[in-house]
């Protein structure tokens, strides 16, 4: 069957079952990368940070190789090779961690060599959707990975917490190779459902396109709606992303409300997002031809009045203000769910077909790049200020960002442009 054979609004069987694997395989790797920080928590704080550094440092990197790679040989093969070598790696490190207990040098090692090899996966997978789903149907499709995804970073800490509590680190990471095996049976079983043009130039593609690192950067500034896009992609991380990870815990801290009250605020904004991502994902029929910067605005604008009240509700209530902060999270993660709902599809429907992984990795390194400034810029300003200031000007920056993307045009290449339009695009452009 391929994708043309499919009902009207139906998802393909194989995404699916690929997003099913995809998610068990991602869920092992986060239980195991919070045990890691775990164990390095209590070897200090520099300990601590050098492991979070040595995992994210490599994707600022490598991203972009890995994006040129998976065009070169193919998605499905960098992320089955992807898949094998971190079954490999969860393996050793079960054995060295039952052998050696948790050093800081095996701790180090590790993370530098499971960061490298997610490096190389992330651009794979993040072009996967439009590999095995029809045009019309990407934003769904992409909407159920956005929430399976958010589950996943909701779930993966008080798992981590409760297994490193009762079987320690060695069965965790046997664990991780457990569901890292189910990715790789689910890999090598789910096949692209393409249609047959897209078969032709992807086909074509692979024979004919080299590792040019910079050839996806000249693609992106000859598309002017991907261009703009992740432009705006990059503004919108560089604001939403520091609120529950850095914010947030400020946030807490200042207003004495405790590790559990501030963790319910911070997992307030994760239902925020799977709840627009749930909605994005029931609707069957394609969006309509509107202007995409609006919707995209839409949803700026709400997360910037999430940001407001996660900012002023505290001030105004008190250290009894946990219910203010509870629904200003909330509003903030919709408005950041309906954001990348919107954004999401509109990157990856106009990409080219012969450098979807490229664009995937110029998208992961637009949202990697900008929030290392933006979390020193508004961690200080926490500091030296408040943490309600902080989040004062990230919802007075979200507000400024809504009013700028609800006068783009994003649609200029876009997924609404139908599937003929954007394979003429594809031939425009040169298969490097």
């Amino acid at each position: 069957m391929t994708v043309t054979d499919l009902p009207p609004g139906a998802l393909p069987r194989s995404y699916l079952t690929w997003l099913t694997g995809f998610t068990v395989s991602r869920l092992g790797d986060a239980v195991l990368m919070f045990a890691l920080g775990w164990a390095a928590s209590g070897l200090g704080g520099t300990t601590a940070a050098l492991v979070l550094t040595l995992t994210g440092l490599p994707r600022v990197i490598l991203l972009v190789v890995g994006g040129a790679v998976a065009d070169r040989v193919g998605a499905r093969r960098i992320l089955i090779a992807g898949e094998a070598a971190m079954l490999a790696l969860s393996v050793a490190l079960a054995v060295a961690l039952a052998r050696f207990g948790t050093p800081t040098w095996l701790l180090l090692t590790s993370s530098l060599a499971l960061g490298t090899v997610t490096a190389f996966c992330l651009p794979a997978a993040g072009s996967q959707p439009r590999r095995l789903v029809p045009d019309d149907q990407l934003p769904r499709a992409l909407a159920l990975r956005q929430g399976s995804g958010q589950a996943v970073l909701m779930g993966a800490a008080p798992l981590g917490g409760l297994l490193v509590g009762t079987v320690g680190l060695p069965a965790i990471a046997w664990g991780d190779a457990v569901t890292l095996g189910v990715g790789l049976c689910v890999l090598v079983a789910v096949r692209d459902m393409s249609s047959p043009a897209s078969d032709a130039v992807s086909t074509a593609a692979s024979r004919t396109v080299r590792l040019d690192l910079v050839d996806g950067f000249r693609v992106v500034g000859r598309t002017p709606g991907l261009r703009r896009a992740l432009i705006l992609v990059g503004a919108g991380a560089a604001l939403m992303l520091p609120v529950p990870s850095l914010l947030v815990p400020l946030l807490g801290r200042a207003s004495s409300w405790g590790p559990g009250s501030t963790g319910v605020v911070a997992g307030a904004v994760g239902v925020g997002v799977i709840s627009a991502a749930v909605l994005t994902a029931r609707r069957r029929r394609p969006p309509p031809r509107t202007a995409g910067g609006a919707r995209a605005a839409a949803g700026l604008a709400v997360s910037a009045v999430g940001a407001f009240l996660l900012a002023t509700g505290p001030a105004l209530v008190g250290p009894d203000g946990v219910a203010v902060a509870i629904v200003g999270a909330l509003v903030f993660g919709f408005g950041n769910g309906t954001f990348v709902a919107r954004l999401a599809p509109l990157v990856l429907g106009s990409a080219p077909r012969t450098h979807l992984a490229r664009v995937q990795a110029l998208v992961g390194l637009v949202q990697l790049v900008p929030v290392m400034v933006t979390n020193t810029i508004l961690g200080a300003l926490a500091q030296h200020a408040s943490p309600g200031w902080a989040l004062g000007a990230t919802s007075a920056g979200l507000a400024a960002c809504a009013a700028w993307a609800y006068r783009l045009r994003l649609y200029d290449d876009g997924v609404s442009a139908g599937p003929a339009a954007r394979e003429q695009h594809d031939d425009r452009l040169p298969a490097r």
